[in-house]
């Protein structure tokens, strides 16, 4: 403990606190050590490791096919992209080129799961600075996508469908009605998020100004997705490096300037109506063809280095390979969105009061299994 002298009244005491690993607002098992003098941050230091599981080094023993599995254990939330990344990068390697079929079907079911995270991340951030009624709107229209998804490969969160030349199986025959379902239902309850929250004063003033972020440190970061747009920062790999049937749709980048918690904020809601314009440029367009190529059982990649990247509903995630010709990777490193989102939470967080730490956290929409792999 440390203490000094304000002036000839009063004294100054620096103390350490812990918040988590089981804190509600860090959303997963995360401790963060904070330095605070009354009510100011000090200084804040993520202290990582409590649900770390080696998964890259599991990926140097397991086949190609058998890691594409263990993806969606690290951002449950954007299972799909995260095991469509997996798959393109070995299908680049592969020089393996998938039916048009694939390449549309995995776009929509990547929008639908960037706004199935979306809605419970909104969910759970009014929640976090005390507004309980979103979260069961929230989880109302996600449950939706959720059904989709069940009915469409079997699982709710940690989701297997894309597979090294393709998908594991064909869509069900009532994905193209559900899906419009959903769309119908969502341009409808969408609004109430803004009449909810976006535009309640509270919650304005818990967000505006709080937790701000340059873009140039946004960059010098490595931020990406929302927090990174949020900062007028353009890093949409969607729009820079576009994959799968991206490039058959238009859309725009969400992009805010001001760089605090309520641009990011935005962001976020403006992405669900993008991922929502996707979706309906594509519903009725699925060319007809076979939804997977054959590949051998044993999938071995050529000697070299490969690396595919990919927009989740956090940022940019990277799937880096280096083969030496066997079935397994030499070496597997994952890029994860939210390690370095959570790099730059120190700097953003410094002279702000604790309570706004919450808001903070909950616009950086972490998922700790992401940055603890």
């Amino acid at each position: 403990m440390e203490t000094t002298i304000v002036n000839n009244n009063f004294k100054s005491e620096e103390y350490f606190i812990n918040m988590g690993p089981q804190h509600p607002a860090t959303h997963g098992v995360l401790r963060l050590l904070l330095t605070i003098d009354g009510e100011i941050i000090k200084k804040v230091e993520p202290d990582l490791g409590y649900i770390h599981r080696s998964i890259e080094k599991m990926c140097e023993r397991d086949s190609y096919q058998q890691i594409v599995h263990l993806t969606d254990r690290m951002d449950y939330l954007s299972s799909h992209i995260n095991n469509e990344a997996v798959c393109l990068t070995v299908e680049n390697a592969l020089e393996l080129e998938v039916p048009d079929r694939v390449k549309v079907i995995r776009t929509i079911i990547g929008e639908l799961t960037r706004i199935a995270s979306h809605t419970l991340w909104w969910g759970v951030m009014g929640m976090d600075v005390g507004a309980l009624t979103t979260y069961f709107y929230g989880f109302r229209d996600r449950e939706m996508i959720n059904d989709i998804f069940e009915e469409t490969c079997g699982a709710r969160l940690t989701m297997n469908y894309n597979i090294p030349g393709g998908l594991m199986h064909d869509v069900h025959p009532n994905f193209v009605k559900r899906v419009k379902e959903f769309i119908t239902h969502f341009r409808i309850k969408l609004p109430e998020y803004d009449r909810l929250l976006t535009g309640n004063v509270i919650f304005q003033k818990r967000t505006k100004g709080v937790g701000v972020l340059t873009r140039e440190d946004a960059i010098s970061f490595g931020a990406s997705g929302p927090v990174g747009r949020g900062s007028n920062y353009s890093c949409d790999v969607r729009k820079h490096h576009p994959y799968s049937a991206i490039d058959k749709v238009t859309f725009n980048e969400a992009i805010k300037t001001e760089g605090d918690c309520f641009a990011r904020y935005q962001v976020r809601i403006q992405e669900m109506w993008e991922s929502m314009s996707i979706i309906e440029q594509l519903i009725d367009k699925i060319p007809e063809g076979d939804y997977q190529v054959p590949t051998n059982a044993v999938i071995k990649l050529p000697k070299g280095e490969f690396y595919q990247k990919v927009e989740t509903a956090r940022g940019e995630l990277g799937v880096y390979i280096i083969s030496t010709g066997t079935k397994n990777p030499y070496r597997m490193k994952f890029r994860s969105p939210g390690l370095s989102n959570l790099s730059l939470l120190n700097h953003i967080s410094i002279g702000g009061k604790i309570g706004d730490l919450v808001a903070t956290m909950a616009t950086l929409d972490l998922v700790i299994p992401d940055i603890d792999r």
